[in-house]
């Protein structure tokens, strides 16, 4: 029997580095704000999700405006906290059925692959979790005090969502203090002695933070059929 399976969508962000009043998740791109494209790229993915979304409590008003105006999935709302950390444990508590499985995805993530998500929660349902990462083409170096150093880049990887899990074992994960180190949920999970089992990720999943990325949503939106 299949799992039911749920996305958290992450949409709590206020738009700081992004220089903007709106913050990037609910602005337009190619006629749709970037929540609603990554939204429609998960109800493609897989049939019959879930969605909780984790909205800013003083971004309700335009969270209204904007679901009154485009086509969603059904979903549910849950309130965004001061830290990533307490939005997700927001979302996680919407979840009632433990023994499903649940992808945590940032709002502004609209070009994560099908493939990525599918595999995602299949090897989640295996391993109990699954990371996709991509790897770092670029030198790296580590910096100590006044010294640096070049680092082997092939030992490293950028972390990206979605993150899945096994419900059960997430929602236990979040039930412990939050700290500062807790910058993702596979840290969180990882601090109750899991393992992390990584994924191949896709290199245009990026997450639209700066000006300059609205740039690049739009140009890869133009060749999208979406």
């Amino acid at each position: 029997m299949d799992l039911k399976k749920y996305a958290i969508i992450l949409a709590g962000g206020s738009g700081k580095r992004a220089n903007s009043d709106l913050p990037k998740q609910f602005v337009e791109v190619c006629g749709k704000p970037l929540i609603i494209h990554t939204m429609h790229v998960f109800a493609r993915a897989v049939e019959g999700i879930g969605f909780i979304v984790v909205i800013n409590p003083k971004m309700l008003g335009e969270w209204e405006k904007i679901a009154s105006h485009f086509s969603l999935p059904a979903y549910i709302l849950a309130e965004g906290g001061p830290e990533r950390f307490h939005s997700v444990k927001n979302g996680l508590a919407k979840i009632k059925d433990t023994n499903s499985m649940v992808a945590i995805h940032d709002s502004v993530r609209p070009f994560v692959s099908k493939e990525v998500i599918v595999s995602a929660f299949k090897e989640a349902e295996y391993f109990g979790n699954a990371v996709p990462v991509i790897n770092i083409n670029e030198s790296v170096r580590i910096k100590n005090g006044s010294l640096n150093e070049p680092v082997d880049r092939n030992l490293l990887f950028k972390v990206q969502t979605p993150q899945c899990f096994k419900s059960q074992l997430i929602i236990k994960a979040y039930n412990q203090n939050f700290d500062e180190k807790f910058t993702d949920d596979a840290v969180v999970l990882e601090s109750t002695g899991e393992r992390i089992h990584l994924i191949d990720g896709n290199t245009e999943n990026i997450k639209i933070t700066y000006p300059s990325d609205l740039l690049y949503a739009e140009a890869i939106l133009k060749n999208y059929s979406a």
